[in-house]
């Protein structure tokens, strides 16, 4: 399977072509904004891997990400720090890929003068992709079973529960962090969209995810989306759902339905990320929060 460095550099020779549009697409952006500047924190669910028009080099950052269009549409000034594969150490340290340094701490842009911070953290922390890799391969051997539940769950242990408990003092300190280098800022922790069907076991083979497992790795995610809210409402942020409003909408939908692609993308995104149509509904979540 693809790990994060291929996925990155796969698609870095189509960001790079696209950066000089998306720069003057920004600057236009940058010179319009009144309301506020906006500094947006976060992963890829953030930067929107491989939906036109794609910046930001190896961090694959979308000019149609919910923080553009969230901009776009509140009229705020946006510094996206956003990158592909970002955990919460990449908050407070550079991210590296091979030694080579392609993002900045993103905490480096918020400051004193910053008026709203978006912070979408926590899913490379408990090890989305691995755990992807590992429930696709997973699957193989028993796709009406729930192999990768007990994978997960060996020795009594549920070990990506234990993930996401460790995670939370992590985003507790991102928070409290930005508290401090932007006092005035109005904080926003904005979750993780519906991944997998909210009402039924999936779509084996088309997604690669046992029948068995589907269940477990729902009641993961909204794990992982009720640590965030509880982080949020403990410092000073507002928790912003985006699973609830992308019900009826995740990887086994058809065309124009689904708003999470799949392993094989039918759009112009990431494998089990949201395509353009999932960033607008986390747009519009996050908008109506900032009101």
């Amino acid at each position: 399977m693809p790990t994060v460095v291929h996925v990155r550099r796969a698609f870095v020779l189509g960001a790079a072509l696209s950066l000089a549009l998306t720069g003057a697409l920004a600057a236009a952006t940058s010179a319009s904004a009144a309301g506020g500047r906006y500094v947006s924190l976060g992963d890829s669910y953030v930067s929107g891997p491989l939906i036109p028009t794609q910046s930001g080099g190896l961090c694959l950052r979308s000019s149609h990400n919910y923080p553009s269009l969230t901009a776009a549409a509140l009229g705020l000034s946006l510094t996206d720090a956003s990158c592909f594969g970002a955990t919460t150490v990449e908050m407070t340290a550079a991210q590296s890929d091979d030694g080579l340094t392609i993002n900045a701490p993103q905490l480096n842009s918020v400051t004193s003068g910053t008026s709203v911070v978006t912070l979408g953290i926590g899913g490379n922390d408990i090890g989305f992709i691995n755990i992807i890799e590992t429930c696709a391969e997973e699957s193989l051997t028993n796709p009406f079973g729930s192999p990768c539940t007990s994978h997960y769950t060996s020795g009594g242990t549920d070990q990506l529960a234990a993930s996401i408990s460790a995670t939370g003092p992590k985003v507790a300190a991102v928070l409290t962090e930005i508290h401090q280098l932007a006092p005035d800022a109005r904080v926003y922790v904005v979750g993780y969209p519906d991944i997998l069907p909210e009402h039924n076991n999936g779509c084996w083979p088309i997604v690669p995810i046992a029948y068995g497992d589907v269940s477990y790795l729902r009641q993961t995610e909204k794990g992982l989306d009720s640590m965030l809210s509880a982080e949020a409402a403990a410092h000073g942020a507002t928790y912003v759902d985006t699973y609830t409003p992308t019900i009826g909408h995740d990887v086994c939908q058809a065309v124009g339905t689904k708003w999470i692609e799949g392993l094989v993308p039918t759009s112009s995104a990431a494998p089990f990320h949201p395509n353009a149509l999932g960033e607008a509904a986390m747009a519009r979540a996050l908008e109506s929060a900032i009101g």
